[in-house]
């Protein structure tokens, strides 16, 4: 795909299943369960069997190989199996990968999937424990003796200066948790379900790291989430309406870095996302206007700010103010923050769910959403569709 020309992919696959397991801080199971769960449910969704399925798509952060996802859930033969980088910048991308292999007659059925026990077992908010020697790890190694350990302090360096160019407060980020905290707490499946807060509940929250508090700060969850892709035409006869793949992007910046980019000329955007946002604009001939529902991967609240910035819903320093006055309807699952933090493959079943006209939290008739996935790592992005 061109980062300059208007590719040809989108309209060619849908999403056409989606399931889960429960979002829990103890599933009590193994990782390759909640896997085999949430793909079963998803093609129990889709009207389709395992037998039906020829693709995987997963992450390469996923401790559950292909193969053995295949044998558990009763998958037969694969004529396609691919792993995206660079953890949750790689959500909206494997059903990118997806979508390309059912483009070009790889394969039929894809089935895409993320599951951990990242609240009982390996906990990412601990921080980097130990790295192997390796040229990725290299960049990491000119912050980590001075303290930047967490995902939390690395985005802290970039909030900082983000507030402090467009004379904000921490109050600004404070926008975003009370949004996602509502709409958490009307989905019975959300971890905070009918746990509401209020900017004065984000200004108390303890701080983790200035100028992120507490409630800037997404959850730590065990579960399992998977979606199945298909051609558009196989779409039509299956039982639900299907979320056709109108556009999907990948996107690295110039001196992208994990987490790290600090050396970059600005530190008040995501240049990353920049990259995807035109390649989705390009080939979807849409524009924000076009957009009924935003599913805005939120680890961390500055991050949904700028994101709002880099795809032109609002200009530089204004996204606060954006999203206090309800401008777009944003993470109406209650997103990471509020929902769960399944790596954003949680948001692509929200926005599949919106399409559907069957979220908790329905805007009206939802014709186009917008998905993103993880920022400050190369990321990725889908606008997905109604059908007709």
């Amino acid at each position: 795909m061109s980062a300059r020309t208007r590719d040809t992919l989108g309209g060619k696959a849908a999403v056409v299943g989606i399931g889960a397991t429960e979002f829990s801080k103890d599933s009590g199971r193994s990782e390759l369960k909640l896997a085999v769960e949430a793909v079963q449910e998803a093609l129990d969704d889709a009207g389709l069997t395992p037998a039906d399925v020829d693709g995987m798509v997963t992450f390469t952060m996923d401790t559950n190989p292909e193969i053995t996802v295949a044998q558990a859930a009763g998958i037969g033969e694969l004529s396609f199996f691919s792993r995206i980088h660079y953890g949750g910048g790689a959500a909206c991308a494997t059903v990118q990968q997806a979508a390309l292999a059912v483009a070009s007659g790889i394969a039929e059925v894809v089935v895409c999937y993320r599951a951990f026990n990242e609240r009982s077992g390996r906990r990412f908010g601990s921080g980097v424990q130990h790295r192997e020697p390796s040229a990725e790890g290299t960049a990491l190694g000119w912050n980590l003796p001075f303290g930047l350990l967490t995902p939390a302090s690395w985005v802290a360096m970039a909030a900082q200066r983000y507030l402090h160019t467009y004379g904000l407060t921490p109050e600004a980020l404070g926008h975003v948790a009370v949004t996602d905290r509502r709409y958490a707490a009307t989905n019975p499946k959300a971890y905070f379900h009918e746990k509401p807060i209020t900017l004065a509940d984000h200004a108390a929250s303890r701080w983790i790291v200035e100028p992120l508090r507490l409630l800037d700060c997404c959850q730590e969850t065990d579960g399992g989430q998977a979606i199945v892709v298909t051609s558009t035409e196989r779409a039509r006869d299956l039982p639900h309406r299907p979320a056709v793949i109108r556009a999907a992007a990948q996107g690295a910046g110039r001196g992208q870095e994990q987490m790290t980019s600090f050396y970059r000329d600005d530190l008040t955007g995501l240049p990353e996302m920049s990259v995807v946002a035109r390649q989705l604009w390009r080939t979807s001939g849409l524009s924000p206007s076009d957009i009924d529902v935003g599913i805005l991967y939120d680890h961390f609240t500055p991050f949904v700010l700028m994101q709002l910035e880099e795809f032109g819903f609002c200009g530089p320093g204004e996204a606060a103010e954006f999203v206090r006055e309800e401008r777009l309807p944003l993470n109406t699952h209650g997103g990471q923050l509020g929902e769960a933090y399944l790596h954003g493959m949680n948001g692509i079943a929200e926005a599949v769910r919106q399409l559907r006209g069957t979220s908790v939290n329905q805007v009206g008739t939802a014709a186009h959403t917008l998905v993103t996935a993880g920022t400050g790592v190369p990321t990725s992005g889908l606008i997905l569709g109604s059908d007709g």
